[in-house]
């Protein structure tokens, strides 16, 4: 190697490190009594994953919090298992043009519920043990919306394909760099928290109704009202298990947001990210401290926002390959068909 590509090589490295440089947690809640909340879980065919949220959630709700089950017109026995699980269960009005389903149904849920705070999780998420009342807490000193982006936890094999796409995922909204100055662009859709009064505010869930990113929508809606965004890693207070449904479903539903999170991302942003992932792309022929490298850098970032595990750090041209694939089929569905398929439908672009 060249001086100019060691260098390269380097400063691309480096670039990483900043981009996920810290990745916050959200700290123990300091015991004192919370306003109600309403959990509310927008749900289709989730009856395999929605059992975890409702048994770690559950536990830890008062007599005056809600915890509510949208049903999304699922083909399986959602509805049964939310409701054997203790959730209040409404099924989603037919869904009207113009809207996603996840939207709309989350609509349906925040005007079936009346607590002033608002706790938005995805069927797939598991609350830690605390983890409810440090969500309110944080929400109660910060206002706006909070978000948290799980930690990903994997089971089979193929689930670790997804370590790159989740990093570049938490790189591109722009959070988690050691600068504190500019707000985040977006949010994460799995955990969102909020006053009711700041919902209604920017609008609701009808202002991004036709948005796939509802979340990045949501999110921006939040800054143009003079409301603050702020993120956080999962740790110690909610987890997920993105797509255990096989690897199509996997495929699937990385290819809804990918592309379209790539054209969210602030210009620069998205640049230092194609800049870090070049360097994981070129590293099998750079040389073996090129690719050590690599593999300490991943370990080091996958360790604090999944359970991806050592094994998957040394072999990352594997999940590098998944996020290359992933990242073509969805810019095809994205820019050319405009709609992507997902859980039975084909959500149409705006």
């Amino acid at each position: 190697m060249s001086r100019l590509e060691v260098a390269s090589a380097v400063a691309r490295l480096a670039i990483g490190c900043w981009l996920l440089g810290r990745v916050p947690r959200i700290p123990a809640a300091a015991g004192r009594s919370r306003p109600p909340v309403a959990v509310v879980v927008p749900a289709r065919d989730e009856a395999a994953t929605i059992g975890q949220l409702l048994t770690s959630t559950a536990p830890q709700l008062g007599a005056a919090d809600e915890l509510l089950v949208v049903d999304d017109h699922s083909t399986d026995g959602t509805a049964a298992a939310a409701a054997a699980g203790g959730a209040r269960v409404v099924a989603a009005p037919p869904l009207p043009a113009g809207w996603t389903g996840k939207a709309w149904a989350l609509d349906a849920g925040v005007a079936a519920t009346s607590a002033p705070v608002l706790v938005l999780l995805d069927a797939d998420v598991a609350v830690e043990p605390g983890g409810l009342d440090r969500l309110v807490a944080e929400h109660a000193g910060r206002g706006g919306l909070v978000s948290v982006a799980p930690v990903h936890v994997v089971e089979r094999p193929y689930e670790r394909l997804s370590a790159v796409l989740a990093t570049v995922a938490m790189m591109g909204t722009g959070a988690f760099t050691p600068w504190r100055r500019t707000p985040p662009a977006g949010a994460f859709g799995p955990c969102l928290v909020t006053a009711r009064r700041d919902l209604a505010a920017v609008g609701g869930y009808a202002s991004v109704a036709s948005d796939v990113l509802d979340d990045v929508a949501l999110a921006r809606r939040y800054q143009a009202a003079g409301l603050p965004v702020t993120l956080f890693g999962g740790r110690g207070t909610v987890r997920y298990r993105m797509y255990p449904g096989g690897l199509r479903q996997l495929v699937d539903g990385w290819s809804k947001n990918v592309a379209a999170g790539a054209g969210a991302t602030r210009p620069l942003l998205l640049v230092l990210v194609v800049a870090w992932i070049s360097v994981l792309i070129q590293a099998p022929w750079l040389g073996p401290w090129v690719y050590a490298a690599c593999v300490a850098q991943l370990a080091w970032m996958w360790a604090r926002i999944g359970r991806f595990g050592v094994m998957t750090a040394l072999l990352f041209p594997l999940p590098l390959l998944a996020f290359l694939v992933v990242f073509l089929r969805s810019a095809v569905l994205t820019l050319v068909r405009r709609r992507v398929p997902w859980k039975g439908r084909e959500v149409r672009l705006s």
